[in-house]
């Protein structure tokens, strides 16, 4: 993205963040509560990237006058305004960074709480323990960040200490964003407590860091209703009044075809027919977003095969490695007491820094 395209985009949000401010301070829009709500986030949202704008055009007026300073017949004057320009320039180059990392799209998730899925993989009793330690290690990184509270939801624990499996809820502001990136297969180096021999051994554990998923809201379009109204088929025999009582509902983008004949009054036949298609959609919905978590699983947890790896913690050497960016933390303790920042920032980094590459190609 070159300057002029990102300052046009910038001016974009810029008159966008002044819309919204004077949308809310118009006393009309100030009854829709909703309204005033959908307006507010999004005037909230957009000022992360207006107020450093705002400063960046400050420094271009700014800059402006040192270079008319540079035209007094004083030499010291001219010597302050050097030194200002220099200053100038360096704390624009630096904004201008920034301001093009703020302009790569979000993932819409990252604002969404986690479910956090450990499963022990290769290595047998090792790796369950290992398990127990990466639980405990995202459950302090949880803690250090003031506001996130985790919840079990179902563990499967071995007999020595550690799990086949637990999963557990991350809730706070920001959890994707940041926890995203533990997904895959994590390796461990270190000789077991249950080894005897003193060996070092190699196990796996794989984590599967995955976005909660909102309720879903069942919207139906009138349009794609087809709504047809029939002689009830109920007690009476052929001395009862024909009334067109029941009452069949298609819904045309699925094919789903619902009848309802069992009320005496065609008004209630149609309420209970919609509220069976309701409950059927949700539950195809539904359906589906558990086929997406599913595949979203396999494709972040591989197979627990020792060859997969996203990060090695290596015991005897005191290091562990982030293999999808090269970074090397060489203090474990404090990183399995949940000290992983250095690694999510480094891949944060990296992301963006993709993303910008997309954006720019």
């Amino acid at each position: 993205m070159d300057s002029e395209h990102m300052l046009a985009r910038l001016d974009a949000l810029e008159a966008r963040f002044n819309e919204l401010t004077r949308l809310l301070g118009d006393p009309d829009i100030a009854q829709d509560y909703e309204k005033v709500a959908e307006y507010a986030k999004e005037r909230a949202d957009l000022e992360e990237k207006v107020s450093p704008y705002h400063r960046y055009k400050q420094i271009e007026a700014e800059r402006a006058a040192a270079g008319d300073m540079l035209e007094d017949a004083d030499e010291e004057i001219r010597e302050m305004a050097r030194e200002e320009l220099t200053q100038l320039e360096t704390e624009q180059e630096l904004l201008e960074q920034h301001l093009r990392q703020l302009l790569v799209p979000k993932d819409p998730r990252d604002e969404r709480n986690v479910i956090v899925e450990i499963r022990a993989g290769a290595g047998g009793d090792e790796a369950g323990l290992f398990a127990a330690d990466l639980l405990r290690m995202y459950t302090r990184y949880a803690e250090r960040q003031g506001g996130w509270k985790t919840e079990l939801i179902s563990e499967n624990r071995t007999g020595i200490g550690g799990f086949k499996e637990v999963v557990f809820t991350v809730l706070g502001k920001g959890v994707y964003s940041r926890l995203k990136y533990e997904s895959g297969v994590h390796r461990v180096q270190r000789v077991p407590v249950t080894e005897s021999s003193g060996r070092i051994h190699t196990s796996t554990v794989t984590v599967a860091v995955l976005p909660e998923v909102d309720d879903v809201e069942i919207h139906i379009d009138s349009k794609d209703l087809e709504i047809d109204t029939y002689g009830s088929s109920g007690p009476g025999g052929q001395h009862m009044q024909k009334n067109e009582t029941a009452i069949r509902i298609t819904h045309k983008p699925t094919g789903m075809v619902v009848t309802c004949e069992s009320e005496r009054s065609q008004t209630q036949n149609r309420l209970r027919a919609m509220s069976v298609l309701r409950a059927r959609l949700y539950e195809m919905e539904q359906a589906k977003q558990d086929a997406e978590i599913d595949e979203a699983r396999r494709s972040q947890v591989g197979t627990g095969e020792r060859s997969e790896k996203v990060r090695t913690y290596n015991y005897p050497q005191n290091r562990v490695t982030d293999h999808r960016v090269g970074v090397n933390s060489y203090n474990l303790p404090v990183v399995m007491d949940g000290d992983i920042d250095e690694f999510i920032d480094a891949l944060t980094l990296d992301e963006q820094t993709r993303r910008l590459t997309m954006m720019e190609a």
